[in-house]
């Protein structure tokens, strides 16, 4: 019988594959708050205008909705948004997109983290977000427009 291996620490980044690592939402957050590292939101603009949005973070879509085409002007604006030497943390709805943006960054030379849970979290049971896990439901800042 295997041991379950302990769960990584929440005050902890968690060793990731192509990027700096993942990090717990509340975790992130202590970052960001403290300036030790820029916010950037790459949901679609239509997301984080109907679901909503965490207040100064930068908002840089990975991909646009409708038909999810990827974002031309990413790499520009992230040079744009995050400051030479500053860690980046990416937050997306679920923590898919955000993997793909941190991996995006760190060959662009950033430091960077994905978000674990995402703004929504997972699904549960009935296939709805917002009741397992994410930014939103740990209460951390957020707004709705």
């Amino acid at each position: 019988m295997n041991a379950a291996a302990p769960s990584p620490s929440p005050d902890q980044p968690r060793p990731a594959e192509g990027y700096a690592g993942d990090l717990s939402p509340e975790l992130a957050c202590r970052w960001w708050q403290a300036g030790d590292a820029v916010l950037v939101d790459v949901r679609s603009d239509a997301e984080r205008e109907w679901v909503g949005f965490v207040p100064g973070a930068v908002p840089l879509a990975w991909k646009q909705w409708p038909g999810m085409q990827m974002n031309a002007g990413f790499d520009a604006g992230l040079r744009a948004a995050v400051p030479p030497g500053r860690k980046v943390l990416f937050l997306c709805r679920s923590g898919a997109r955000s993997i793909a943006a941190a991996r995006r960054a760190t060959e662009m030379g950033l430091e960077s983290y994905n978000i674990l849970e995402g703004f929504e979290g997972d699904t549960d049971e009935e296939g709805h977000r917002g009741r397992k896990g994410g930014w939103r439901l740990r209460g951390l800042p957020w707004r709705q427009n």
